[in-house]
């Protein structure tokens, strides 16, 4: 079972959170947002309220972009702006590379679009390996997370990094200065993705969404006004 709330009604935004987060790391915008919108936030595979299933294979990036399929679907929205933070936002980027008649605009919170070389590619799977193992250790509690890192989180490909240049719709990047990880990625998705906005936001860290509702918020009503 993939937990989920609907909240408000209009065009539809679709939260996706990063890794080892839940749909509440949205709690201080989906008020602001329903006012208008019809916001949907869900729990990834292994996260928060969801299931976390047993088998590993029931783990992937193809699956997370099926449930965000079968989410729009429930909520009989055709398309959606695609709002993810983290994990959420790469997973935002491969559902537009899947299905990009289905989003109407990204904004892509702290986030990464991937590697493009094998090598930088190895040295995210060894971080992501080792805090996976980390989670195995704490016991059965943390088994879902620990799989959906070896599923989810792991990069396998540069398809998404690729297909940048090809995104078509309105696009927000938002980061924190503080977000030294995530900084450069961001940079580099403002760069390749065609008309896309960056903001940095002073002050901030890996979790804008939560130390700065309202500025984040401010923004997104900006891009949203842009949606068709």
């Amino acid at each position: 079972m993939i937990h989920f709330e609907i909240a408000g009604s209009g065009p539809a935004v679709l939260l996706t959170h990063g890794f080892s987060g839940s749909s509440a790391d949205f709690a201080k915008l989906v008020g602001q947002l329903s006012e208008r919108h019809k916001v949907i936030t869900w729990d990834l595979r292994g996260h928060g309220k969801s299931d976390s299933p047993a088998d590993p294979a029931a783990y992937s990036v193809e699956l997370s972009i099926g449930d965000m399929v079968a989410l729009l679907d429930r909520a009989h929205a055709e398309r959606a702006v695609l709002v993810g933070h983290s994990l959420g936002g790469y997973l935002s980027l491969a559902f537009h590379l899947a299905h990009p008649e289905r989003v109407a605009a990204l904004v892509l919170i702290g986030t990464g679009p991937g590697y493009r070389k094998d090598e930088g590619r190895a040295v995210w799977n060894k971080m992501v390996e080792d805090r996976a193992r980390a989670l195995d250790a704490k016991g059965p509690g943390s088994r879902g997370l620990a799989l959906a890192a070896r599923g989810i989180l792991a990069q396998r490909d540069a398809r998404v990094i690729e297909s940048l240049p090809q995104v078509r719709v309105p696009t927000l990047v938002l980061v924190g200065e503080e977000d030294k990880s995530f900084l450069a990625g961001s940079r580099y998705m403002a760069e390749k993705i065609p008309g896309a906005k960056l903001e940095i936001i002073a002050g901030a860290g890996h979790s804008p969404q939560e130390s700065h509702a309202e500025i984040v918020v401010d923004a997104m009503r900006s891009a949203l006004a842009k949606t068709k």
